[in-house]
């Protein structure tokens, strides 16, 4: 299997909905029209900054249908799945597949804890059920499973199942996964924006950035910068996105990403409920924070 378009910088991005959390198109076309013309390497639909848990799987496969109108082929897009049992997760394989991605990404169950066996065969089956490259997504701070090195480099032996996006925040995790998957076609990207650089020294491939929905320009030269040797370039970007990222506590999580596009003109709308906006005084910090960054008149 071909995943070697599977790297870069790639960008969850959110999703604008209406009050009744359908997803609202033009909004949706724009906000993917300004990362795909921001140089992002791929577009991810309904990743955890995308708010897959609150729509219902009609608006889930109206996000992921538009985005591939969207984005015509021009960078691949990958859709997320979040359900919680295997045969939910398998029907949305299935169906992401005949609407046109490129790849797949598989979160945990939710809410439940299985086992390392449980974990395995419940990732087997989804990646069994379709033909596309299935991306991993560990991310323990929001489900209760923390994939381990020893599961992953099991899991990396099944052949569609192409690589991991970490989110752990544990750059020593992100390591091990690298290092003992070495010679197999299987690839690791970052999950934390703070954390690209490293996770690329390191071995990975590119990351999953939610930061790139506000300044796809910035994300995409850490790694551009990366690529070409220009090391202290890259690092220096990567000092400049920090506070972008570490702002995202400024409000419930995932909003803050909204509030951040919405202050900069995209037409993002409202966290889907009960999530709502950061205060005024965070939402002036978030403002000070992109002001800083160049990313405000």
């Amino acid at each position: 299997m071909d995943i070697g378009f599977i790297k870069g910088i790639v960008v969850p991005v959110v999703t604008p909905v209406d009050e009744r959390d359908r997803v609202v198109e033009e909004a949706y076309r724009q906000i993917v029209e300004h990362v795909v013309a921001g140089g992002v390497h791929g577009v991810f639909a309904l990743g955890s900054n995308g708010e897959f848990y609150g729509l219902d799987v009609t608006e889930q496969l109206r996000a992921v249908e538009i985005a591939v109108d969207q984005v015509r082929g021009r960078v691949p897009v990958y859709a997320g799945i979040g359900a919680i049992s295997t045969n939910a997760c398998v029907k949305l394989a299935k169906k992401f597949e005949q609407l046109g991605v490129q790849a797949i990404t598989v979160l945990p169950p939710m809410f439940i804890s299985p086992s390392e066996e449980e974990l395995y065969s419940h990732f087997r089956s989804i990646a069994e059920a379709t033909a596309l490259p299935v991306l991993l997504y560990n991310n323990p701070d929001r489900v209760k499973a923390n994939l381990s090195p020893g599961l992953m480099e099991r899991l990396a032996d099944i052949p569609n199942i192409a690589g991991v996006k970490d989110s752990s925040g544990d750059l020593t995790l992100t390591s091990e996964y690298i290092r003992r998957n070495q010679g197999k076609n299987f690839v690791v990207l970052a999950g934390r924006d703070t954390l690209i650089l490293g996770t690329l020294f390191y071995g990975g491939v590119g990351a999953v950035a939610a930061t790139a929905n506000i300044a796809p320009k910035l994300v995409v030269s850490i790694y551009d910068h990366f690529m070409a040797k220009d090391y202290q370039q890259a690092l220096a970007a990567q000092y400049q996105l920090a506070p972008l990222r570490i702002a995202f506590g400024l409000g419930s999580w995932p909003v803050v990403t909204k509030e951040a596009a919405n202050l900069i003109g995209l037409p993002a709308g409202e966290g889907i409920k009960p999530i709502t906006g950061c205060s005024p005084e965070n939402k002036q910090k978030l403002q000070a924070i992109l002001r800083d960054m160049g990313l405000l008149a």
